[in-house]
């Protein structure tokens, strides 16, 4: 349930100030240092969720906060965005209504979109305790989280049990990884909240909406940027554009390069932008190399999949497959939980889902996908022909040794 006067506060708070990252430089993504927020009720007078936007070349996309209201008072806080005044004023508004925040979770150990703001977050509370999924690590230097801002008193590993973590009569948590991948690792922590029924994951599972989620609206020249289908097309406001840009950006987040994407040769796309009706600044001095093939939308559509459960395309291409047994383990370990809607920490939320959705979107681990209801095979499956410079990457990580080789399916 969408709480209408808290996304009326997300997208005007008092001034601009209130939008303010000032630490924006430690991760440079588009919006830089100006973050709205949006904070909308999924259970009543239980869970909230925080979203704010991020991207590179306008492919903006909603990145989440999750709160969740203890019963015993008090609150947890899953992956935390930018702590900008109006965040931090719209957290501190359930603060005075249920209590300090407690918990704070990273979920995470190689999502530096999320890995960044903890530290920042957690000195605007400072009776709240960390907590991390074990084995973090980070680039070019592994460094110690305290020397990463991460608060050293307050800062723990989860407990590998989740019986033993301060807030287990609520919470359970499973752990998918390290996965192995070369330079780096992937880790990340689900969690379910038995009172609401309600599963809290990073990136592993994902669905698409059709129009455009409200937090990417409150600045539509992104969409309206990728709605256009040539450097000469002018920028124009409409409905039906946000939709075509937001399909696009989807897209592009997702594949990078899908198979209805042709990028134009980098001098006739130079030469364009000299001719193009906006070379300013904001327009990238007119540089557009997209080109679109006409069916592009149904690439979309096969990626939507009518509000589908799914694993990101990178996920499936490039890390989960190192670690297929694994990876499916952990699928059924949460699918034997019960719960009726997933949170992600982007795209679209809340998910309406069940455990059985849940695990079939792990099918393409396996060779001979069984799902116990027959409507969902295939369900998860993405077109070849879009994964394709996708496996493409793969494939060369691999040659070059930088990364592991897939594992065969089980």
């Amino acid at each position: 349930m969408i709480n209408t006067q808290d996304r009326q506060k997300g997208a005007l708070g008092n001034q601009s100030q209130d939008f303010r990252w000032r630490f924006w430089f430690a991760l440079p993504l588009y919006p830089y240092g100006k973050r709205q927020t949006i904070r909308q009720e999924v259970v009543p007078d239980t869970i909230w969720t925080f979203d704010q936007i991020q991207g590179i070349f306008y492919v903006t996309v909603p990145i989440r906060m999750t709160v969740v209201k203890l019963e015993q008072g008090g609150l947890l806080v899953y992956a935390p965005v930018a702590p900008t005044p109006e965040c931090i004023r719209l957290v501190k508004e359930l603060v005075a209504a249920h209590g300090d925040v407690k918990y704070i979770i990273l979920p995470t150990i190689s999502g530096l979109e999320h890995k960044v703001f903890v530290g920042p977050f957690a000195r605007q509370f400072p009776a709240a305790q960390v907590f991390v999924a074990p084995h973090q690590w980070s680039f070019p230097l592994n460094l110690p989280l305290s020397w990463l801002g991460f608060p050293a008193k307050r800062t723990h590993e989860l407990p590998q049990d989740s019986r033993k973590a301060p807030f287990a009569d609520e919470f359970d948590y499973a752990t998918l990884g390290p996965v192995e991948l070369g330079p780096g690792k992937f880790e990340e922590v689900a969690m379910l909240h038995r009172r609401s029924h309600t599963l809290l994951v990073a990136d592993s599972v994902l669905s698409v909406s059709e129009e455009p989620p409200a937090v990417v609206q409150l600045d539509p020249y992104p969409l309206l940027f990728h709605a256009k289908d040539s450097p000469f097309e002018p920028i124009q406001d409409t409905e039906a554009n946000r939709h075509k840009g937001w399909q696009r950006i989807a897209l592009f987040a997702f594949y990078f390069q899908p198979h209805a994407l042709e990028v134009a040769e980098t001098w006739r796309s130079l030469r364009d932008a000299l001719k193009a009706p906006d070379r300013s600044r904001k327009a990238f001095f007119g540089w557009f190399p997209f080109q679109w093939k006409q069916d592009w939308k149904r690439s979309f559509d096969a990626l939507r999949g009518d509000g589908r459960l799914f694993v990101a395309p990178i996920l499936q291409t490039l890390i989960l497959n190192r670690a297929p047994q694994e990876t499916l383990n952990w699928a059924n370990q949460i699918a034997r939980w019960d719960f009726q809607r997933i949170i992600p920490c982007h795209l679209d939320a809340p998910i309406h889902a069940t455990p059985d959705q849940f695990r079939q979107a792990f099918a393409f681990l396996e060779k001979q996908p069984v799902a116990q209801d027959l409507s969902l095979h295939h369900s998860a499956s993405l077109p070849e022909e879009d994964l394709e410079f996708l496996k493409g990457v793969d494939k060369t990580l691999s040659k070059s040794g930088i990364t592991p080789p897939a594992q065969e399916k089980v």
